[in-house]
């Protein structure tokens, strides 16, 4: 089986597509797979699929949607004497599991990838931490099931998968800032923060990597845009260590000038 759910989701088994193109019983899948060798309970597959408005024939119908799943799962294995559909999509008591091998998941792929750089950039190898996390970020290939509709469940998953993507961007630009990738980085980081106007660890990775490309000016200037941002939508000021950031920066400290040389981390 091969699972992409971190853009458009797409699930194969052998190369043929299983996904259905009906809303809910896609939903179902979808959960399947993010859950993928774990039980999925029915009431938590009710929720996502009718949320409180559940017909009373929702129980029945679920198991309608199973089927219809499972025989796409047999057309796909094609008379496999080794493996049936029920094998795969597997009923438990209270439930559905759906078995899929390690590393089939694109999502799980990124997981496995994110904790690998993280543990590269705590052992103070930027190099390694820049790559692994570099990979990490291109499985993705748009929003998170960006075209199956989400009921409660799914959202809760996707917001899980985007928020867990901005920490790996950020920890990746992290460490190419502490290579001294400062010149490279600023276009990237401009369009972020224009994406995410009221990121501060955003506009502050903007404001280093313009300070240390030699535009004091517009790190000071970007500093300005979040805390006008700020006050406009929150009443806001921008927080102690963003201010500090800025003071730093006025007063010329020169420890916003050390870079660190080579593949390890300054303490």
């Amino acid at each position: 089986m091969d699972v992409k759910v971190l853009g458009p989701v797409s699930v194969t088994v052998r190369q043929r597509s299983i996904l259905p193109t009906a809303g809910k019983p896609r939903q179902v899948l979808t959960l399947l797979v993010l859950h993928a060798d774990r039980l999925v309970t029915v009431p938590t597959l009710m929720e996502e699929v009718w949320g409180e408005s559940a017909p009373r024939s929702a129980a029945t119908t679920l198991q309608t949607y199973i089927l219809q799943l499972r025989r796409l799962i047999a057309r796909a294995l094609d008379q496999d004497p080794m493996r049936q559909a029920k094998d795969v999509l597997v009923t438990q008591p209270g439930g559905y599991l759906l078995e899929v091998a390690p590393g089939e998941v694109d999502a799980t792929q990124f997981g496995r990838l994110a904790a690998a750089g993280r543990r590269a950039y705590a052992e103070g190898d930027a190099h390694g931490a820049s790559d692994l996390l570099g990979k990490a970020l291109e499985l993705w290939r748009g929003p998170a099931l960006a075209d199956v509709s989400v009921g409660r469940v799914l959202e809760l998953e996707v917001l899980g998968l985007e928020e867990a993507r901005m920490a790996v961007l950020e920890r990746r630009i992290d460490a190419d800032l502490r290579l001294g990738r400062h010149a490279e980085l600023i276009g990237e980081l401009r369009v972020l923060a224009a994406k995410h106007p009221m990121n501060e660890n955003l506009y502050m990775q903007l404001m280093l990597a313009l300070y240390r490309s030699g535009n004091v000016w517009r790190a000071l200037e970007a500093f300005h845009t979040l805390r006008r941002t700020l006050n406009v939508e929150l009443g806001l000021e921008p927080s102690v260590q963003v201010r500090k950031l800025q003071q730093a920066m006025l007063s010329g400290d020169p420890a916003l000038d050390i870079v660190p040389v080579g593949d390890r981390l300054s303490a």
